[in-house]
C-alpha cells in the first residue's frame, strides 16, 4: 500500500475543505482510497476526488470573493 505523507493529507484536506466543505474523513476516505490520489499534488487529488465521487463544489452557490453582484 502506498504511503501517505502526512503534509500531503493537511493540504489534501484543506483543499477538500476549501473546494468541497469536507475532509477526507467526513467524506468517508480509507487508506486505500487515498492512496489512489496520493500521486497527484493535493490540489489535483482533491479536485480528481470530487470530480469522481460527483462532490458539489462548496462555492457553487455562492460567487467568488470580489466579484461583485448587480441588482
Amino acid at each position: 500500500m502506498t504511503y501517505i505523507d502526512t503534509l500531503w493529507l493537511a493540504d489534501f484536506d484543506n483543499a477538500l475543505l476549501g473546494y468541497f466543505a469536507v475532509d477526507h474523513s467526513d467524506a468517508g476516505m480509507d487508506r486505500r482510497l487515498l492512496s489512489r490520489y496520493a500521486c497527484l499534488p493535493p490540489m489535483e487529488a482533491a479536485l480528481a476526488f470530487g470530480h469522481d465521487f460527483d462532490l458539489d463544489r462548496a462555492d457553487a452557490l455562492w460567487p467568488p470573493p470580489g466579484l461583485m453582484l448587480h441588482s
